[in-house]
C-alpha cells in the first residue's frame, strides 16, 4: 500500500484523528486516499458533539456504519446547528453506497484519537475486512506512540499535526487456513517481503523462509495450529529481502476460532516498522542479553539477568520477574529485595524468599497478560495501587511467552517521570521474547534438577555414621552436563568387633538406569557386609548379583574393611582407581592394591585382598575418576595434583579437606565423589574374650564358668549374676535350635558389656507373644529382654549372632578410677 494509492481491506480513504485535550477536540492529523480520491472530511471533530468519531473515542467502541446509518447522522446534524454539521455536508457529498469505520486509537497509555476508514460499499465493511482494519488501527497506533515519544523528547508541547507521515509507508494483509497452511497475501504483504507474485504459491512457509533465522521460532509459535492460547498477537520481525536489505516488519494478527472452540484461520497485517530498527547499542545490548541468557540454566539465574539488563541501563527503580502458575503470579527476583520498596499487594502474602500474589488482585496486569504484547503506562495513568506504585513515573509491564502460552511477566517501574522511546520499547520488546523462551528452558530445567538431586540424594546416605576411633567424611558432586545424576556411590558401614567398612564406586553411564543400579549396588553390598562376609566374599556376591541384573552397565568399586582397634585395613578392587593415604608428617602414598576386573563383567572372576596397616593421624582417601580425570585432564596429572593438595591439607579439619579436594572441580562431564576416613585410634580399646561351645550334656555350665572367669579378670563383678542368666539363656536357645558349632563372645567396651552367640543358623529367633502358664518353655528371650539394655539379632558369617547389652555400673566402666 502507498500514500497515493490506498487500498486495504474494502476502505478507499483513511483518516487520522489526534486528541487535542486543553480544546476537547479531535483533529485531523493525516490522510491516506485512493485514485478516486471520493471523499472529504472535516478538520476536527468536537467531543461536545455527536458524531460516529466522537462517540467512538468517548466510548472507546468502534463504529461501523453502512450507507442507511450515514444518512441518518447526515439528517440529525441537519436537524440539530453545531459543530458537526460539517459531516452532514461531507456525508452528503459521498457517493450513496458509502460506509465508514470510526476505530479508536489508543490503549494503555493513553487515547491518542481515531482512526476512520471510508469505502464504497453498500454492504458495509464484511467480518474479515472488520478484523483485518481493527488490527491496522493497532498498528497505526503504535507508529504513532513511537513518533509521538520522539517529538515530545524534543519539543514537550507539541504533539504529530497533519502530514507528521502517522500511517505506515507499506502495509498488507493476509488470511491464512491453520489446518491447512493455505494462504492469501495481497500484493503489499508480497511487496514488503520481496516476493514475485508469480513466485508466491500460497504456502505460508514460502513467507516465513523471508524471516531471518533468528525470528522464525517466535512466527512459528504463534503460526502453527494448536499452539497459541491467545487470540491476538503482536510481534517485530527481521526480514533479509533478494537485495540483502533488512527489514523490520511489524505483525499484528488475530485467531478466528472454530463453532467448537478451536484456531481455525488467522487474519494478519504486516507493515513497515522502521520506528522499531534499533541502533547498533540496542543490537549490542539484545546480543548481550541473548548471550548470558542462553548459560542461564535456573530460573533464579534468568531472573537476575534480566534485573541487570533492564534496571541500570534503563534507569529504572524498580524490577520484578514473576512465573505464571495458574491464577497466581510466584515472584522469583525482586530488585530492590527490600519489601518496602513494594506496593503492599506484593508484601502481604510473603510466604518465602520471595511473595506470590493472585493475579486477580492486578486487573490490568491480567489485563496486559492476556493481550499478550508489551504494555506501557505514563505517569498519572489510572491504575491500581498494586501498580502505580511501582512505576509512578512510567511503568512496563512485559508478557512472558513460551510456546504460545504465558510464562510469566516482567514488570519495570520509574519513580521519576519517563517517557519510551522507539529503543527502548524494541529492547523491551526483544528481551520479553528472550525471557519468556528463557525463562520455560529454566523452569524445565530446574524440575529435572530438582528431580535429579531427589533421586540421587535418596540412593545416598543421608549422614555418615560417628565412628570410634576416627572421623569419616564425604563430598558428592554431579555431573554439570546432562541428567545430572549418575552412578557413583559411597557409604560407611560399621561392622561388629569395631570394624567399619568403606565403600565407594561407579556405575557406567549418567542416567536414571545408572543410578538405579547404584542404589541396588550400595544396598546389596551394605547387606553383605553387614552379613559378616570377608571383604573378597562381599565384592564377589556384589558382581555376581550385578551380572544376574542382566543389565548392559558394569561398575567399578574399591571396598575396605577397617578394624579401628589395630589399625589393619583390608582392601578389595574391582577395576576402581587405586587409594590414597596421607601419613601424618605429610607425605602422600597411592596404594598398590590388588585389583580384579570391574563388577558385572566376569562371573567367576577373582578379587584378591591386600592388606595395610595405618598410623593414627592417617587419612584414607578413596575417590571417583571424575575427580581425578576429565577431558583435558590427564588420569596420571589429576592423581599428581590430588596428591598434592592432599598433602597440603590440614587433616585436623577433616570436612575441609575434602572440599580443597573439589576446589579445582567447576564443569564436570563426570560425576565426582570423595570419602575421607581420618584414623586417630582408639583410646580405650574393648576387652575382647570367645568360647567355643561343645554340644555337651554340661555345655551350659562350661559357657557360665567361661562367662563369670572372664568378668573376674576384667573387674566386672557387679552385672556378673545378669551377665550369666544371659548367656544361659542364649547358649540354650542356640544348642536346642540350631545344628553346628555354636560360639560365644564377650565384649567389654566403655560403658557396656556385649555378650554374642553365634551360630549357623540363618534363622531368626522367634519371641513368644502369648505364653501358656503352665509351659516349661518360651520364657528365654523374655527374660533376655527383661534384663538387658538393648538386644537383637543380625545375620552374620553364613548364619546369626544374637546379642544383648547390659548397661555397666560408673565403677565398672573403663575408663573409671582404679578402685581403692
Amino acid at each position: 500500500m502507498t500514500r497515493q494509492g490506498f487500498a486495504f481491506c474494502g476502505a478507499d480513504f483513511a483518516a487520522v484523528y489526534l486528541y487535542s485535550g486543553e480544546d476537547g477536540r479531535l483533529d485531523l492529523a493525516d490522510v491516506v486516499e485512493g485514485p478516486d480520491n471520493i471523499c472529504a472530511l472535516p478538520e476536527a471533530f468536537y467531543l461536545s458533539g455527536r458524531s460516529p468519531v466522537a462517540d467512538a473515542f468517548r466510548d472507546d467502541r468502534i463504529r461501523w456504519l453502512g450507507p442507511a446509518q450515514l444518512t441518518e447522522y447526515a439528517r440529525a446534524g441537519d436537524a440539530t446547528p453545531g459543530p458537526d454539521t460539517v459531516l452532514a455536508e461531507c456525508v452528503k457529498a459521498w457517493p450513496s453506497s458509502t460506509s465508514l469505520g470510526a476505530l479508536p486509537l489508543g490503549g494503555h497509555t493513553s487515547k491518542l484519537g481515531c482512526l476512520v476508514v471510508v469505502g464504497a460499499s453498500t454492504e458495509g465493511f464484511d467480518t474479515d475486512c472488520r478484523h483485518l482494519l481493527e488490527l491496522y488501527a493497532d498498528q497505526v497506533a503504535a507508529g504513532i506512540e513511537a513518533l509521538d515519544t520522539q517529538v515530545v523528547k524534543r519539543h514537550p508541547q507539541v504533539r504529530p499535526r497533519r502530514g507528521a507521515g502517522l500511517f505506515p509507508p507499506r502495509s498488507g494483509a493476509f488470511t491464512l487456513v491453520l489446518k491447512t497452511g493455505d494462504m492469501k497475501a495481497d500484493d503489499q504483504v508480497l511487496e514488503l517481503l520481496g516476493v514475485a507474485a508469480e513466485d508466491f504459491d500460497g504456502r505460508a512457509e514460502t513467507l516465513l523462509a523471508c524471516a531471518v533465522p533468528d525470528d522464525v521460532p517466535a512466527l512459528m509459535s504463534i503460526v502453527e495450529p494448536g499452539r497459541s492460547s491467545s487470540t491476538d498477537h503482536q510481534l517485530a520481525f527481521r526480514i533479509r529481502r533478494p537485495n540483502g536489505e533488512l527489514r523490520w516488519l511489524g505483525l499484528r494478527c488475530r485467531m478466528l476460532l472454530s463453532p467448537d472452540g478451536k484456531p481455525e484461520r488467522m487474519l494478519g497485517v504486516v507493515a513497515d516498522a522502521s520506528y522499531l530498527r534499533p541502533n547498533a547499542d540496542e543490537v549490542s545490548r539484545v546480543q548481550r542479553l541473548s548471550a548470558k541468557l542462553a548459560g542461564a540454566t535456573t530460573v533464579r539465574d534468568v531472573s537476575e539477568v534480566v534485573v541487570a539488563a533492564l534496571r541500570a541501563p534503563l534507569d529504572a527503580s524498580r524490577v520484578a520477574v514473576a512465573e505464571l502458575e495458574a491464577d497466581r503470579l510466584v515472584v522469583t527476583i525482586l530488585d530492590p529485595p527490600d519489601p518496602d520498596a513494594w506496593p503492599e499487594v506484593w508484601r502481604s502474602e510473603w510466604r518465602s524468599e520471595w511473595p506470590d500474589a493472585a493475579s486477580s488482585a492486578l486487573p490490568t496486569l491480567r489485563s496486559a497478560l492476556r493481550e499478550g504484547t508489551v504494555s506501557v503506562w505514563l505517569p498519572g495513568a489510572d491504575l491500581e495501587p498494586g501498580l502505580a506504585n511501582i512505576g509512578p513515573g512510567g511503568l512496563a509491564v512485559l508478557p512472558l511467552l513460551a510456546d504460545g502460552r504465558m510464562v510469566g511477566a516482567c514488570l519495570v517501574g520509574w519513580d521519576q517521570e519517563h517517557r519510551f522511546g522507539p529503543e527502548e520499547r524494541s529492547l523491551l520488546t526483544a528481551t520479553a521474547s528472550l525471557v519468556g523462551q528463557a525463562l520455560m528452558r529454566a523452569h524445565v530445567l530446574d524440575a529435572r534438577h530438582e528431580l535429579a538431586r531427589t533421586l540421587q540424594r535418596s540412593l545416598l546416605p543421608r549422614k555418615l555414621p560417628v565412628l570410634p576411633g576416627g572421623k569419616a567424611v564425604a563430598r558428592y558432586l554431579p555431573a554439570t552436563v546432562g541428567l545430572e545424576v549418575g552412578g557413583d556411590w559411597y557409604d560407611v558401614i560399621p561392622l561388629p568387633d569395631s570394624h567399619v567398612a568403606l565403600v565407594i564406586g561407579d556405575v557406567q553411564g549418567h542416567s536414571a538406569e545408572a543410578a538405579t543400579i547404584m542404589g541396588q549396588m550400595r544396598t546389596a553390598i551394605r547387606a553383605y557386609a553387614v552379613e559378616g562376609h570377608p571383604p573378597d566374599v562381599v565384592v564377589s556376591h556384589a558382581n555376581r548379583l550385578l551380572i544376574g541384573m542382566e543389565t548392559d552397565l558394569f561398575a567399578t568399586c574399591c571396598y575396605v574393611d577397617l578394624d579401628m582397634e589395630e589399625g589393619i585395613a583390608l582392601f578389595v578392587r574391582a577395576g576402581h582407581l587405586q587409594p590414597l593415604l596421607r601419613y601424618p608428617d605429610g607425605s602422600t602414598d597411592e596404594l598398590n592394591v590388588q585389583g580384579g576386573p570391574p563388577l558385572g563383567v566376569m562371573t567367576d572372576a577373582q578379587f584378591p585382598m591386600s592388606e595395610a596397616g595405618l598410623t593414627p593421624g592417617t587419612v584414607l582417601t578413596l575417590l571417583t575418576d571424575g575427580l581425578v580425570e576429565s577431558a583435558s585432564l590427564p588420569l596420571e596429572d589429576g592423581m599428581n595434583r590430588l596428591r598434592s593438595l592432599l598433602s597440603a591439607a590440614d587433616p585436623s579439619d577433616t570436612g575441609r579437606t575434602a572440599d580443597d579436594l573439589l576446589g579445582n572441580v567447576d564443569r564436570r562431564d563426570d560425576d565426582v565423589a570423595v570419602l575421607l576416613l581420618r584414623y586417630d585410634g582408639m583410646l580405650i580399646r574393648p576387652k575382647r574374650a570367645r568360647w567355643t561351645v561343645w554340644r555337651l550334656p554340661d555345655a551350659i555350665v562350661h559357657a557360665r564358668r567361661f562367662t563369670a572367669r572372664t568378668l573376674r579378670d576384667w573387674e566386672a563383678v557387679d552385672e556378673m549374676d545378669v551377665a550369666l542368666l544371659i548367656v544361659s539363656e542364649l547358649v540354650t536357645n542356640a544348642i536346642a535350635h540350631t545344628q553346628g558349632q555354636v560360639r560365644l563372645d564377650l565384649t567389654l567396651a566403655q560403658d557396656r558389656l556385649r555378650i554374642a552367640v553365634n551360630d549357623s543358623s540363618p534363622r531368626s529367633p522367634a519371641r513368644q507373644t502369648t505364653l501358656d502358664l503352665d509351659a516349661t518353655g518360651g520364657r528365654g528371650l523374655l527374660i533376655v529382654e527383661a534384663l538387658s539394655t538393648a538386644w537383637g539379632s543380625v545375620p552374620f558369617a553364613g548364619g546369626k549372632q544374637v546379642w544383648a547389652e547390659i548397661a555397666l555400673s560408673p565403677g565398672e566402666q573403663m575408663n573409671a578410677p582404679p578402685k581403692a
